[in-house]
């Protein structure tokens, strides 16, 4: 499924038919492997030829455990290829994970390339950076992030240094003293040193430069007598088993645990006893990287080496390439590959500038050319555009249209993932007019959790008319600062409600249109759950802009529009794509129905809220989680309409109370 066109799959020299790869989809018993591919196009008329040749997959990595559909595979091969890529990813189609697997492919099939990630936000720089780590098959000490946003960056690595220049440089010196001390104890174990040798407080006595002397005069030439007595062995044997005399020959017994104290009776494959053996080399390659960090002594050298000669995969944002270029290309910094996530929130100059971080190979001859291979853009012109708070410049000079859109408008050869796994189909289809073919995947209709219905609430999403709340609507004590209290005390009771149901706070994001309103929300919060109340400390996952949320999701968000005089610039419908978008379960919006109902460019998605009550509809008697179904019967008797934001308020007073008695 994954290569359209493919008349002939070969896996490991045998032919897979479609009954075949039936049978290994079903089959949890095979084990996992990892395959490098082979794509023969042209093969036979208009079709393709797939040769996978499988190696094993360490247990420690996590890897990839997402099945990509066709589309995705056609974007991360189109990634692999010299010239540029263009990828749109419309919400929930894995474009963060595509990218991910575009970086991994390139660290493995390329050892001698760097690549350069670049992003327009911190938070979705450190969501590939994590989703990179996470995997597993990456090593750590070739990954670096540049720039202040590492602070908020949490990965599963073992390390507890950060990934800046300085945490990569003082990791590397602790994974050095790690490494040298293993040097010591195998050196103990041949007899070629004592532990009288060893240095203040027992450290060892090698560095980085002596432990390759040793490895040469007394490791190296141990391996190969091993490897001659093994041929002999094998052969004197004639086909029987020379597990036995190998263990016996084999000359790092002690160094390795479990061989301390040993039967006569023990024994060690062959294929074993090499695995140890490459175990033990790999301790001394990885030293000799080392090493030139152990000759630099100050901090400033060491970093710079490290930016320069040892990292592979290397993160920034747009930003930071712009301040840091000119000391990139002094450092003569150089990389093969770039990819950039969120293109379509770049700027035209803050997309070129990533590309411009390094001298071409000529850089002083006419015939200049720059070492760059590959050039990925990842994003979605139908999202939101670059801000640009000049309106000449925004609206006559098109100042805000990406690179990333500029080239999709120009007709450039792009790829458009096609199926969206985030949102519930009812959910998804509020903004998947948008795009071209935007489906579902399957999982989205059969998971436990996306055909559950929301506790408590009779709908998955519906848009609740919000009138004027003590004779107000939307307010400006500053200009440009809007507020709209009612909303804001609506969104807040709703979110109180859902808590007091047992949804998990940090489930639930509060989302606005401006930053007026999003202060307004955090000081109704403040007042709700602050000290002394029943719900004290309890804070949603996240109080936001639609525009700063963008790139980010949860199960559940409640949205308030705030105006109530104009549409504002939700009429832009790109920001009311990004709004509904960002919710998987649940999607609860607050307005005024009359002013956005009857918005032309907001009508696709505004007649689909308008097929449901503008009043609030909830479920009485359930508790989170709910066994009740998806578009199930809600008897009359459990059903309670909202009628004003009085209402909601005066319910959830009454069931914080009943939390207080109870407690």
């Amino acid at each position: 499924d994954s290569f359209p066109g493919c008349d002939k799959l070969i896996v490991d020299g045998q032919e897979i038919t479609t009954n075949d790869d039936e049978t290994a989809k079903t089959d949890g018993s095979s084990d996992r492997k990892k395959y490098r591919v082979k794509v023969i196009e042209n093969h036979g008329q208009d079709k393709i030829k797939v040769e996978a040749t499988s190696y094993p997959f360490p247990p420690s990595y996590n890897g990839n455990d997402i099945r990509f559909t066709p589309v995705q595979v056609n974007a991360i091969r189109s990634g692999l290829s010299p010239g540029l890529t263009t990828i749109i990813g419309p919400p929930g189609t894995g474009k963060t994970d595509v990218a991910v697997q575009i970086i991994a492919n390139l660290y493995h099939s390329f050892p001698t390339q760097r690549t350069v990630i670049v992003t327009h936000s911190n938070a979705a720089l450190n969501d590939i950076f994590t989703k990179v780590m996470t995997r597993g098959d990456v090593d750590e000490r070739y990954m670096l992030r540049l720039g202040s946003g590492e602070r908020n960056l949490t990965t599963t690595s073992t390390s507890d240094h950060d990934f800046t220049k300085t945490g990569r440089v003082a990791h590397i010196l602790s994974r050095r003293g790690d490494l040298l001390e293993k040097v010591q104890r195998l050196s103990e174990s041949l007899g070629v040193s004592g532990k009288s040798e060893r240095g203040v407080n027992g450290a060892p006595s090698y560095t980085c430069e002596t432990s390759e002397y040793f490895y040469f005069h007394h490791v190296k030439k141990r391996v190969d007598v091993f490897e001659e007595a093994a041929v002999a062995a094998a052969k004197k044997k004639e086909g029987d088993d020379p597990s036995a005399d190998i263990f016996d020959i084999f000359p790092f017994k002690k160094y390795f645990s479990g061989f301390d104290n040993y039967d006569t009776s023990a024994s060690l494959s062959l294929d074993e006893a090499r695995g140890k053996i490459d175990e033990i080399k790999s301790i001394f390659e990885e030293l000799a990287e080392y090493r030139p960090i152990e000759l630099l002594r100050s901090q400033r050298q060491r970093t710079d080496y490290l930016l320069t000669k040892q990292a592979r995969i290397v993160a920034m944002t747009c930003t930071h390439a712009a301040i840091a270029r000119s000391h990139l290309v002094k450092l003569g910094f150089h990389y093969d590959n770039i990819l950039m996530e969120e293109a379509g929130q770049m700027l035209d100059v803050e997309t070129f500038v990533p590309l411009l971080l390094q001298r071409g190979e000529s850089d002083d001859s006419s015939g200049a050319h720059s070492r760059l291979k590959r050039v990925c853009l990842i994003g979605d012109h139908n999202q939101l555009p670059p801000v640009v708070k000049n309106q000449a410049f925004s609206k006559f000079s098109r100042y805000d249209q990406s690179l990333f859109a500029r080239l999709v408008r120009l007709g450039v050869p792009s790829i458009e993932l096609n199926k969206q796994g985030r949102a519930r189909p009812d959910i998804a289809r509020l903004y998947s007019w948008r795009y071209d073919d935007l489906g579902d995947l399957d999982h989205v209709s059969t998971r436990e959790v996306f055909t559950q219905a929301n506790t408590g609430l009779k709908h998955t999403f519906q848009l609740i008319n919000v009138e004027e709340f003590e004779g107000q609507g939307e307010s400006t004590p500053t200009a440009y600062f809007y507020q709209n209290v009612g909303e804001a005390e609506y969104a807040v009771a709703l979110f109180q409600y859902m808590v007091l149901l047992g949804y998990p706070p940090e489930k639930i994001s509060i989302l606005t249109t401006y930053n007026g309103q999003k202060d307004l929300l955090l000081d109704i919060l403040s007042q709700r759950c602050g000290q002394g109340t029943p719900l004290a400390g309890v804070n949603p996952g996240a109080v936001s802009t639609v525009d700063q949320y963008q790139g980010q999701q949860n199960d559940y968000i409640i949205l308030s529009l705030v105006r109530t005089k104009a549409v504002g610039h939700v009429r832009d419908i790109r920001r009311l794509v990004v709004a509904a978008s960002r919710a998987r379960l649940g999607l609860y919006v607050f307005c005024r129905q009359s002013l956005f109902c009857n918005c032309h460019e907001l009508r696709r998605t505004m007649d689909q809220f308008a097929d449901r009550p503008s009043k609030l509809q909830l479920v009485k008697g359930e508790h989170f989680p709910t066994k009740r179904m998806v578009g199930g019967n809600v008897p009359g008797r459990n059903l309670h309409e909202v009628n004003d934001v009085t209402e909601l308020g005066a319910l959830v007073h009454s069931m914080q109370q009943d939390v207080a008695n109870q407690g």
